[in-house]
C-alpha cells in the first residue's frame, strides 16, 4: 500500500492569516506539522513501508493541487492501494489563548474507507498521548471520527483522514507539542495508526 502524508497549510498561509500559529508565535503550524510529517515518513520507510510526503514545499499549496497529487497515485495503483493523512494543529480562535484542548480526526461524510483509517488513528492516539489528553469524538454515526466537507478528504479518492493534533492556541497543548515527549507522541500515533491500517486493510 502507498502511504501518502502531508502537512496542512504553508508559508504564508493562503487562508486564516494570524490563526495558523500560537498566540506567542512559538508554534507555527506549517513548520511544526512539516517536522512531524518528515519524521513519520522517515520512520515508516525505516520499517519497510512505502511512505511519501506529498507536499514537500514550504509554500502553501492550493487544495485542488493537494488532491490532484493524491489522486494521481490512486490512478496509478488503484484507490484501495493508497491511504492519505493530512496533519494539522487545531485552533479555537484567531488570536488570544483559548481553553479548548485535545486530539481529533476528520473524514468525509458517510461511511467510507477513511473511517477505518481514522479508527486506527484514534486507537493509536489513545495509546500514545498522555493519560488525560482529551480525545475529541463524534459518535452520532456510530464511530469516533468527525465528518465534514474538508477539501483534502472530500476530494481524494482513497482512504483519507485529517488529524487535528491538539490546539495551537491552548497553552498546555502548545507546551506539550513543543516538548521532545510531545513531538515523539504525535509522530508515534501517526506511525502506529497508519501501520495498523495497512496491516488490517492492505494486501
Amino acid at each position: 500500500m502507498k502511504i501518502l502524508i502531508e502537512a496542512g497549510h504553508g508559508n504564508p498561509p493562503l487562508t486564516g492569516i494570524g490563526s495558523k500559529q500560537s498566540p506567542d508565535g512559538r508554534l507555527k503550524e506549517y513548520v511544526y506539522c512539516r517536522g512531524i510529517v518528515k519524521e513519520v515518513v522517515r520512520r515508516l520507510r525505516s520499517e519497510g513501508y512505502d511512505a511519501e510526503n506529498t507536499v514537500p514545499e514550504d509554500g502553501d499549496i492550493r487544495l485542488g493541487e493537494r488532491c490532484n497529487r493524491v489522486n494521481a497515485w490512486c490512478d496509478r495503483l488503484g484507490a484501495r492501494n493508497v491511504c492519505f493523512v493530512s496533519v494539522h494543529c487545531n485552533a479555537a480562535g484567531c488570536g488570544p489563548w483559548m481553553n479548548a484542548r485535545g486530539w481529533e480526526a476528520w473524514t468525509s461524510k458517510g461511511q467510507t474507507q477513511g473511517d477505518k483509517l481514522a479508527d486506527c488513528l484514534y486507537d493509536a492516539a489513545q495509546k500514545c498521548l498522555p493519560k488525560g489528553t482529551p480525545i475529541r469524538t463524534d459518535m452520532t454515526d456510530g464511530d469516533r471520527d468527525k465528518e465534514g466537507n474538508l477539501a483534502v478528504v472530500r476530494g481524494t479518492r482513497c482512504a483519507a483522514c485529517l488529524t487535528e493534533n491538539l490546539f495551537q492556541d491552548n497553552r498546555e497543548d502548545v507546551d506539550f507539542l513543543l516538548s521532545d515527549e510531545g513531538r515523539d507522541a504525535i509522530v508515534r500515533l501517526h506511525v502506529e495508526g497508519i501501520k495498523a491500517y495497512v496491516v488490517k486493510y492492505g494486501k
